[in-house]
C-alpha cells in the first residue's frame, strides 16, 4: 500500500531490493496485524452490542470459574449455619433442623470424637465432636459462622457507604474539602485497628454487632482514597460538564452520574474489606477482645481450644477450615468482580468468539 508519491530517483533515502523506497510503504506484516486486530475489535463489539453495563459484568464474571464456585460454596455454607441451628438474634429465635443448640450440654459419646462416617454415609450425633463439657462443635461451628458472616456484613456496608460518600465529596469538590477529609482520612488510617478494636471490644460487653460497626467506622479509608481518585478524573468528564450547565445540583451530579461510573472499584474494594474484616475478628476474638461468652464465633473457637490441638484436634480443625474457606471464597469473587468489570478482560466472549480470536491472532502473513 503506497503513502504519498514517491520520491526523485536523485532521493538520498535510497531504494530497495525491489525498487521501492521503503519509506513509502507500510509492510505487509504491519498492515496485516493492523487488519486481524481491527477484526478482533469487531468480535468484541459485536458480542457485546446492545448490552446494557450490568449484563455485561454479569457475563464476564459468569465465565470466571473460580468466583462461580466460590459464590455456590459461600451460599452453601451461608444457608448451612442459618438452617441448621436456626437465627438467635435481636429477641428473635427460630429453631433450626439440627437437634442440638450451641449452648446445649448434652452426655459425651464416642469419648468426644467426631460421629460422622464416610461410608456408610453418616452424620451421627455430634459430627464434629464434642469438647470436654460435652457442648456439640457442629452447633458451635455453625453459630461461630454466623456471628463471623454478620460482622462481615455489618461492617463492609458500613465501610462502603462512608467510603465511598467521602472519597466522592472530597475528589468532586476538591480544594479545602478534599484537604480536610484526606487528612482526616489519614488521621484514621494511623490509628491502631488491632489496638482500638481489642479496647472497644472489652469495654463493650453488648452483642458483636457493636464490635462490627467499630470495625466499620475505621477500615473505609482505602475504598475513600480509590473512590476520591477515580471522582478526580470523572469530574472532568463531558458528561459532568453537560449536567452541570443542565443545571443538576453537585448532589445529583455525584450521587446519579458519578458514583455509578465507579462502581467496579467499589464492589472490588468492599469485598477485599469483608475478607480482610473476618481475619480481624477472628484475630481479635482469639485474643479474647471480640465476642465474650456465652456466645461463640470461630476465632473464640480457636482460642478456647488451642491447647486441644494435639490430643483433639477436631475442636481446633473444623473452626479454622471454614474460616480459610469463607475468607478464600470472598476473596474469589471480589477477583471475579475485579475481571468482570475491567474492560480489557475477554471472560465476556463466547466460546466461539475467544476461538475466532485465536484464529485471526495465528493468521498466517501475508507475502
Amino acid at each position: 500500500m503506497t503513502i504519498g508519491p514517491l520520491p526523485p530517483e536523485n532521493s538520498d533515502a535510497g531504494l530497495g531490493r525491489d525498487g521501492v523506497d521503503p519509506r513509502a510503504t507500510i509492510s505487509t506484516f504491519d498492515a496485516t496485524a493492523l487488519e486481524a486486530g481491527i477484526e478482533s475489535s469487531s468480535i468484541e463489539t459485536r458480542e457485546v452490542e446492545g448490552l446494557s453495563l450490568g449484563r455485561i459484568v454479569f457475563r464476564r464474571f459468569l465465565r470466571h470459574r473460580a468466583a462461580i464456585i466460590s459464590l455456590v460454596l459461600l451460599v452453601i455454607v451461608v444457608i448451612l449455619s442459618f438452617s441448621s441451628i436456626g437465627i438467635h438474634a435481636f429477641g428473635v429465635n427460630t429453631g433450626g433442623w439440627w437437634h442440638w443448640n450451641f449452648d446445649d450440654v448434652p452426655a459425651i459419646v464416642n469419648g468426644g470424637a467426631p460421629t460422622m462416617t464416610l461410608w456408610p454415609p453418616s452424620l451421627g450425633d455430634h459430627p464434629f465432636g464434642q469438647d470436654s463439657v460435652g457442648h456439640d462443635m457442629f452447633a458451635m461451628v455453625m453459630r461461630g459462622i454466623q456471628q463471623s458472616i454478620m460482622i462481615v456484613v455489618v461492617t463492609g456496608a458500613i465501610s462502603t457507604v462512608i467510603g465511598a460518600v467521602l472519597g466522592a465529596v472530597a475528589g468532586y469538590f476538591g480544594g479545602t474539602t478534599d484537604a480536610l477529609l484526606m487528612r482526616l482520612t489519614d488521621m484514621v488510617i494511623i490509628v491502631p485497628l488491632l489496638l482500638l478494636a481489642a479496647i472497644v471490644g472489652r469495654s463493650v460487653n453488648g452483642p458483636s454487632v457493636i464490635l462490627a460497626i467499630v470495625l466499620g467506622l475505621l477500615v473505609w479509608t482505602t475504598l475513600a482514597r480509590l473512590v476520591r481518585g477515580e471522582v478526580l478524573a470523572l469530574r472532568e468528564r463531558e458528561f459532568v460538564d453537560a449536567a452541570r450547565v443542565a443545571g443538576a445540583s453537585p448532589l445529583r451530579i455525584m450521587f446519579r452520574h458519578i458514583l455509578p461510573n465507579t462502581v467496579g472499584v467499589i464492589v472490588v474494594s468492599a469485598t477485599l474489606t469483608m475478607s480482610a474484616t473476618i481475619l480481624l475478628e477472628t484475630a481479635i476474638s482469639y485474643l479474647g477482645f471480640g465476642v465474650h461468652a456465652p456466645d461463640v464465633s470461630l476465632g473464640l473457637l480457636i482460642s478456647n481450644y488451642q491447647t486441644a490441638f494435639t490430643t483433639r484436634p477436631w475442636l481446633f480443625w473444623w473452626p479454622g477450615l471454614f474460616i480459610v474457606i469463607i475468607a478464600l471464597t470472598i476473596n474469589f469473587i471480589g477477583d471475579g468482580l475485579r475481571d468482570a468489570y475491567d474492560p480489557r478482560q475477554r471472560r465476556g466472549l463466547k466460546r466461539s468468539a475467544r476461538k475466532e480470536q485465536a484464529a485471526l491472532r495465528q493468521k498466517p502473513v501475508k507475502s
